[in-house]
Order: C-alpha cells, then structure tokens, then sequence
C-alpha cells in the first residue's frame, strides 16, 4: 500500500494537478457544510487588541482548518518529510504561506521563520502532535514560541458529522459533503517571557487539556445533528 501511494504521489500528472484537485475538493465540501463557530469572541478579541496568534490544534483535525480564519494572513508549519511536500501545495493552493520543518528536521530555521512571521504580521498555525506524534500529545514548541514571541496561543477544534476518521496515527478526520462542521475556539493563553521551566510545564499540561476539551466539545456539537429528527 505505501508502495503504490509513493508511485502515485511522484507521478507528474499528480504532482502537478493534484494539489489543486484537493484545493478545489476542499473548498467544495467546505461550500456545502452547514458551518457553526463556537467562542468566536475569543480570536475576535485578539484581533481587536492588533496581536497576531499562534493558531494550534490537533494534527487529526487539520482538513478543515485552512477555513477556520478566512481573510487573515497565516503561515502554517508542515514537516520537511516529502508527504509534506503535497500538504503545502494544497495550503499554498488555499492562500496559506508555509513554513517548512519539524521538531526532527528543520527545527531550528522553522521556528526562527515562525517568529519572523509573527513579528512580520501573520498569524502562524501549528500541531502540537505533528507530523508523526504521539497522537495528541503536546510537544513544548508552541509555547516556547509564545513566550519568546509575546503573542497568545489560540487553541481550536474542529467537528463533524457524517465524517470518515481514517486508520492513521492521528486518527485523521475527513467530513463528508453537506454534513455538519463546528469549530470551537478557546480563550487565548498568554505564556510569559520570564516563566521558568516548571512554569512553562504546566502551561504545556494546560495547552494540552484546552485541546481535548475543545476537541470534546466540537465532536459532541457535531454528533447532535445525527440526533435531530428528520425535517
């Protein structure tokens, strides 16, 4: 199976059309989801104050995320591993600019670009868990890059029905077309400059259990419409 997706991710024909096929599906899916946004006052908020935001979710909620902050100028970090090459395509497609690297390849130069763009006026997008995991589960990058930066961390989720949750290791998930969508936005976390370790742990546990929750959050408002009665 891996053999037959690296053939076919290193076709021309797919490397050339493929990111704008998957751009166009997304937008359509996007086009025809009955959409509900949940703590809105909180990235409203940010905006309102001129601060820019480290937007940051779970990596198995990412499809969806290119529209979570519509006419906002945004940086996403994607890994420098070669399926990574497809997903930053796909988001350059979308209007996104990106940034490439990990916490195993590219670390480094990644996070000085991120700061860069802060500093420059966008907002910057991370998965804590990405690319490869532990399934969400926080890596400290996020909040150091808060701290050093000075701006918030805005954590959000999102949720859907009908949806399909692939056999990854992020437990990826795809909703399918005219469903229900629901992102839920949590209160933004300032880290400070001169917090020492224990202080920067237990913002990370805090990061953390704001994620799950709003993931908690956005897959039970999602789940209702699979409840209510047939119109």
């Amino acid at each position: 199976m891996a053999s037959r997706w690296r053939l076919l991710r290193d076709a021309k024909l797919v490397q050339r059309w493929g990111p704008r096929l998957a751009a166009w599906i997304l937008c359509a899916i996007a086009a025809t989801m009955r959409r509900e946004d949940v703590g809105l006052e909180h990235p409203r908020g940010v905006l309102r104050r001129g601060e820019r935001a480290i937007v940051a979710f779970w990596h198995g909620r990412l499809l969806m995320m290119p529209f979570v902050y519509p006419g906002e100028p945004t940086a996403i970090l994607i890994s420098q591993h070669r399926d990574g090459e497809v997903i930053a395509q796909v988001a350059e497609q979308l209007g996104l600019s990106v940034v490439r690297g990990s916490a195993t390849r590219g670390a480094v130069r990644a996070f000085r670009e991120m700061l860069q763009a802060l500093r420059g006026g966008s907002h910057v997008v991370i998965t804590p868990d990405g690319p490869r995991g532990p399934r969400q589960q926080l890596k400290p990058g996020v909040v150091e890059l808060a701290r050093l930066s000075g701006m918030p961390i805005l954590p959000v989720a999102f949720g859907a029905w009908p949806r399909k949750v692939l056999q990854s290791w992020d437990r990826f998930l795809v909703p399918l077309p005219f469903g229900r969508g629901v992102y839920v936005w949590g209160e933004p976390i300032y880290i400070p400059a001169d917090a020492d370790h224990a202080a920067l742990q237990a913002y990370e546990k805090a990061v953390q259990e704001c994620l799950d929750g709003l993931v908690a959050q956005a897959d039970a408002r999602a789940a209702r419409s699979r409840q209510a009665p047939a119109a």
